[in-house]
């Protein structure tokens, strides 16, 4: 099976690509880079004489963590979402699919170009009315996606998902140091760690999120997955998509921009904003999860944040998880 990388010979990927129907019949590749800083999948800017194609592959491991396994067909699970939501209104926030072959794990997708993650909205530390809007009519239109009758459970990728947020960020001893992260991380988190009613309360919404609903989510709906340019905004990286409950995504929004911003109010405006109704205790409790799982579990963001204003946020975290 090829397997692609930026040292890939230009021969073999223009070949594969060729016998595809991907690249057209004068097309020849001229540059191979990497597109960006990928966690979970390899994924190459391929330039040609005519254009330039995005080809993401998935190996059985997480690409930025290698020692840690992960499901080889989720690249699958993005393909069918991509092509379940392609008939929307909101194609125009979602790359074009050139093509995908099952047995490589490779998808082929339209290049965005000069684009940034919205990561930077940690160091800006507010999001404009706009793009929240977008983001907000964005995931509802997903969430009112009627899904194809064998849309993947995605449960592997779930499983791998709900380690990361509902159980090891709450062990005392994870084998991870926090205080590598930033002096005195380790300590702040023990009483969270310790304290059983809170743990209690993740481990039930974490039952949940493992158990299957009829709302196709995108799964990992946070600055990482959404992408800018000038006045437009993008979504991508629905590997972690699943038919499961809206209050995940809005979620999981919610406490990426109280994160960035220091405001607890984008939980009321999420929820005036938002078109259908909601479970806002759901919501909080997601929203708590995530903000804690990100400040003292494994999946750190780049997230510049004083001790004080993490103690700050992780009070308020309990807070929402207990509400």
């Amino acid at each position: 099976m090829l397997q692609i990388n930026e040292d890939s010979a230009f021969i073999s990927l223009q070949d594969h690509l060729k016998s595809k129907g991907w690249l057209k019949d004068h097309e020849e590749i001229t540059q191979i880079s990497k597109a960006g800083e990928g966690n979970m999948n390899v994924v190459l800017r391929v330039t040609t004489n005519l254009r330039s194609i995005i080809v993401k592959q998935s190996r059985p491991f997480v690409q930025k963590y290698q020692n840690i396994p992960a499901p080889i067909d989720r690249i699958a699970v993005e393909h069918t979402f991509y092509k379940a939501v392609a008939n929307s209104t909101i194609t125009s926030h979602i790359p074009t699919i050139i093509g995908f072959d099952a047995h490589a794990h490779i998808l082929v997708m339209e290049d965005l170009g000069d684009c940034d993650d919205m990561t930077f909205l940690y160091e800006q530390r507010n999001i404009s009315n706009g793009q929240f809007n977008i983001l907000i009519a964005v995931i509802h239109q997903i969430h009112n996606t009627k899904p194809p009758e064998n849309f993947p459970d995605n449960i592997k990728m779930r499983k791998l998902n709900h380690q990361h947020i509902f159980i090891l960020p709450f062990l005392s001893d994870n084998g991870f140091s926090l205080n590598d992260i930033q002096p005195g991380l380790q300590e702040l988190s023990i009483p969270y760690k310790e304290d059983e009613l809170l743990k209690e309360k993740v481990t039930l919404i974490g039952e949940r999120y493992l158990s299957q609903g009829d709302t196709l989510l995108h799964g990992d709906y946070y600055p990482g997955s959404w992408m800018s340019k000038d006045n437009q905004l993008f979504i991508i990286d629905p590997e972690f998509g699943f038919l499961g409950f809206k209050e995940f995504d809005l979620g999981i929004m919610a406490a990426h921009l109280i994160m960035a911003t220091h405001d607890i109010s984008y939980i009321k405006k999420i929820e005036s904003s938002y078109p259908s109704e909601i479970d806002i205790e759901l919501l909080q409790n997601i929203a708590g999860i995530e903000i804690m799982r990100r400040l003292i579990g494994l999946a750190q963001l780049p997230l510049n944040r004083t001790l004080l204003e993490k103690a700050e946020l992780l009070t308020m975290a309990k807070n929402l998880i207990l509400s």
